[in-house]
């Protein structure tokens, strides 16, 4: 009997919990038709001369985006930080790194922003501060302060526990880390505390709700100095051993409300990877990466890069398979119907780019950016990679990118090439070695040769964005069906309608040609509007597909 009633209350919580997140305000509508564009501050656009991107260089560059057709920016973390992981190690949450500005200047891209009629999401690093944070300082002491229970501690420097730091501080003790051991964990509790770790307070515990309040401090002063919102690290680990995410989901859904009681048009996004998950929590927007089941990187990691593999569907070889990633990216999409959106990046600063390994000719990027643009989910360019900017490897340890001692990030990280002299916008002064361009590529991109090349991968990107922009069925209003995505198959045939128009996209990103006929019954004509070497034919119900290697190709299908 104790135990029925044990259940029963357990339901009835979560429940309560589901309940709580389905009273939330609509997602702006704004993000219906967003298209992101991912900037790494430190690397896209120096103004002033010391080898490191800042503010005025994004500004610069806006009209550049816009051209792009891009409407929204993701702007990594660009707050005062001691750079032990690129920004992810925040000092003060209410300051501009002096490296990219000032406060003044972000205000200033926040507003140029808006003229433009684009949108502006700053990286939320909530989770963890750095260990130089003037928080993390006072917790240390030990007379008991403000800060003393806003991190966690052990109660003694000789308990510690798996991902907790010791060493010589004013209080007896040892710290929860996040990830590096200079990343504390900021405290909101856990969800179900262990009786034998006095330390491991509840959410309800004064430590954890001041951290939460902060928390929200935060980000109403960066929404109301013009933010749009904020793109969440690490959003699924804030409370501690909450393997259910009752406790997750309920702080998430307590954030979005406040934020979106003062602030209506702002969005909440969230590094989970698994949107069906995050919107479930109240985040607006997801992305598929290479964090949660193995979908994206089944289809991009190849030989080379941060997270190296042997096979993936875009690839040469033709040994990939698309199942693990349809499988995902339709359970995601059910889940997240009406709520929220999946967001499938081109890449981003923790992972490899397009353009890595043998996936290196404008031909084998043009594949894969017509399969991230014509997804039902919203589209996102990492910098570069509408250039086709190659992952370089063999690069420096620089400010954190390498992780356990083999995986490194600085690839993926290097500048824009804005043009073809030397530092493409970038100072050859310190530090050079990671802020000076790189490529060992068969084709050298960069922006002003790009421009004035109608065939190059920067002009295929914007013409492909601005095709799905002008078709609603390739857009989020569009339902998406996979027609062939079978095991060890080419080509990945999936169709786009929205009710009153359907089209089919046909890519074989391998070097093979393949053939397939597929049942579709009440099909006249398949017009082809956006083709290289694909070719279908639709007969007596069916649909016969010639696709040659390297080829993509969408259609309009007439009834």
């Amino acid at each position: 009997m104790k135990f029925l009633l044990i259940i029963a209350c357990s339901v009835l919580f979560l429940a309560g919990a589901m309940a709580q997140n389905t009273s939330l305000k609509p997602v702006p509508e704004w993000m219906k038709t967003a298209y992101f564009y991912q900037i790494y501050p430190q690397s896209f656009k120096d103004t002033n001369g010391d080898g490191i991107g800042d503010l005025n260089g994004i500004i610069e560059k806006l009209d550049y985006i816009k051209w792009l057709g891009c409407n929204a920016l993701w702007l990594n973390p660009c707050f005062e930080s001691a750079f032990m992981d690129a920004g992810y190690d925040v000092i003060d949450y209410y300051k501009v790194a002096p490296r990219y500005g000032t406060n003044d200047d972000l205000k200033r891209l926040f507003k140029e922003a808006h003229k433009r009629g684009m949108r502006v999401c700053l990286d939320l690093v909530a989770g963890h501060t750095s260990d130089q944070h003037p928080w993390f300082k006072e917790s240390q002491k030990k007379e008991k302060n403000e800060f003393t229970d806003r991190y966690i501690w052990t109660s003694d420097s000789t308990v510690k526990p798996e991902k907790y730091v010791s060493g010589t501080f004013g209080r007896n003790g040892a710290y929860r880390k996040n990830f590096f051991d200079c990343q504390p964990a900021l405290n909101y509790g856990f969800a179900q505390p262990d009786p034998d770790h006095p330390w491991e307070q509840p959410v309800t515990a004064e430590g954890p709700r001041k951290t939460r309040a902060e928390l929200m401090r935060i980000m109403d002063y960066w929404l109301s100095m013009g933010a749009d919102g904020f793109r969440v690290d690490m959003a699924p680990s804030l409370i501690k051993n909450d393997p259910d995410k009752v406790e997750t989901n309920k702080l998430w859904a307590e954030v979005r409300s406040h934020m979106q009681k003062k602030f209506p048009e702002s969005v909440l996004i969230a590094e989970w990877g698994h949107p069906g998950r995050a919107v479930q929590a109240g985040f607006m927007m997801d992305f598929m990466i290479h964090l949660g089941p193995d979908a994206f990187s089944s289809m991009f990691f190849n030989e080379e890069g941060t997270y190296p593999r042997d096979s993936c569907y875009f690839r040469l070889d033709g040994k990939g398979t698309p199942t693990d990633f349809v499988s995902a990216y339709m359970n995601n999409l059910r889940d997240v119907d009406g709520k929220g959106y999946i967001c499938v990046p081109t890449a981003n600063h923790d992972f490899q780019r397009l353009a890595c390994g043998s996936r290196n000719t404008p031909e084998q990027l043009k594949v894969a950016l017509t399969f991230l643009m014509t997804l039902q989910s919203i589209p996102l360019v990492y910098y570069g990679d509408e250039i086709g900017l190659r992952f370089i490897s063999g690069l420096p340890d620089k400010e954190g990118s390498l992780i356990k001692g083999k995986y490194n990030r600085a690839g993926t990280r290097t500048p824009m090439q804005w043009n073809t002299t030397k530092g493409a916008g970038f100072s050859d002064g310190d530090p050079a070695s990671f802020y000076l361009p790189v490529d060992s590529s068969t084709f050298r991109p960069n922006v002003e040769a790009e421009m004035g090349d109608p065939s190059s991968v920067l002009n295929f990107t914007r013409k492909l964005i601005e095709l799905r922009k002008q078709t609603d069925a390739l857009g989020t209003n569009g339902k998406i069906e996979f027609l062939y995505a079978q095991k060890c198959a080419y080509p990945l045939v999936y169709k786009r309608t929205n009710g009153k128009e359907t089209y089919v996209i046909v890519l074989n990103p391998s070097a093979q040609r393949y053939q397939v006929e597929l049942n579709y019954p009440a099909v006249l004509r398949a017009v082809p509007v956006w083709v290289n070497q694909v070719a279908i034919s639709p007969e007596n119900g069916k649909l016969r597909i010639d696709a040659n290697g390297v080829s993509y190709g969408i259609f309009k299908l007439l009834e």
